[in-house]
């Protein structure tokens, strides 16, 4: 790597398309509260009413259950763990959406304020 001549045309390795602007950073965590999070609850709390009384209905009323009530039951954890995994990755990705301009704002700030300070040289 030469650090004394200037990137290629084009900047470097990354796709030109992969910079949004704010109101894109914000579109996007919008849709992902608005949207996304509302639709993945419902689905997950569908699949809870169901998936419990199918486990009910195939135990048996008289301790002869099918083994499909505890494989579903089984299945459905799993799912509740999933579900509770994207939920949670959801959120994190709407935060890290919306802090994401602050953070290069404030980095930018912080940046030039450095820059600014006069050197001991400077006095010379």
């Amino acid at each position: 790597m030469r650090l004394n001549q200037l990137a290629p045309a084009g900047g470097g390795g990354g796709a030109a398309n992969l910079v949004s602007t704010p109101a894109q950073k914000k579109a996007a965590a919008d849709a992902i509260e608005k949207h996304l999070e509302p639709d993945t609850r419902k689905a997950g709390d569908t699949a809870e009413s169901s998936t419990g009384a199918a486990v009910r209905e195939f135990s048996g009323k008289d301790g002869e259950g099918w083994n499909t009530s505890p494989a579903l039951k089984k299945a459905h954890e799993a799912w509740e763990r999933q579900v509770k995994g994207l939920m949670g990755r959801l959120g994190s990705e709407k935060s890290a959406l919306r802090s994401t301009s602050i953070l290069l704002r404030n980095t930018d700030v912080g940046v030039g304020l450095q820059t600014r300070q006069s050197s001991g040289l400077d006095k010379l």
